[in-house]
């Protein structure tokens, strides 16, 4: 078959890598990469290189905008700054209105500093940062500029929040959702996250993983 991208609708509770393996099952070529992780709690658009050529030209798409549609619940942390994680109920005084959140939601617009969360892949000494973090050991992780064009809130009836999110890459929505939850005073984490589009690539073209076949896969591969 011919190499390629595709792009895949990720179910929730199977990793990125869980994704990969699947196709590397139905088409037998063990050269496959995704452009761009989802943690297992999210879904949405993955998009997956198959064969040596395509591989390559990964980077090209990693670094292109992303959006999410992204679910908060306040008034709870984790260490891991969503549901995966051990839960902690906080304490405050107000609940935010929406005039508050929108507020707060504002003060994320345009570039911006974020540190990315200590259970995340980003290399510590070369070590990544969750395998540190899961042995109990301090991670500091530095910040990184990243770029957020677009944010808004899609639903609010407390605790849950959902924003809709356009962004650069290298953005981290755990650590987003994380610094809403500080600013409004109540904490918050992330219960779920759908990644829509990566550029001009949208999940509504993507293909469903539990109904793909090879069939499928050579109708809709595509060279960039």
């Amino acid at each position: 078959m011919k190499e390629g991208f595709i792009l895949i609708d990720k179910p929730k509770g199977i990793t990125s890598f869980g994704v990969v393996a699947c196709l590397r099952k139905i088409t037998g070529i063990k050269k496959i990469g995704h452009c761009g992780t989802l943690d297992p709690l999210a879904s949405g658009l993955l998009i997956c290189a198959i064969g040596r050529s395509a591989t390559k030209r990964i980077d090209s798409f990693i670094k292109q905008d992303k959006t999410y549609l992204a679910e908060i619940e306040l008034g709870k942390i984790s260490d891991t700054y969503d549901a995966e994680g051990k839960i902690k109920k906080t304490k405050f005084k107000n609940k935010p209105t929406r005039k508050d959140v929108k507020k707060v939601l504002e003060m994320f617009m345009g570039e911006i500093n974020q540190v990315p969360p200590i259970y995340s892949a980003k290399k510590v000494d070369g070590v990544r940062a969750y395998q540190l973090a899961r042995k109990g050991k301090k991670v500091k992780l530095k910040e990184n500029k990243i770029k957020i064009y677009k944010i808004k809130i899609v639903s609010y009836k407390f605790p849950f929040l959902k924003i809709k999110v356009n962004c650069g890459s290298g953005t981290y929505i755990r650590s987003l959702t994380h610094d809403i939850g500080k600013k409004l005073k109540t904490g918050g984490l992330l219960v779920g996250l759908i990644r829509e589009s990566i550029g001009k690539y949208s999940l509504k073209k993507s293909l469903e993983l539990e109904k793909l076949n090879l069939e499928k896969i050579e109708k809709h591969i595509f060279a960039k």
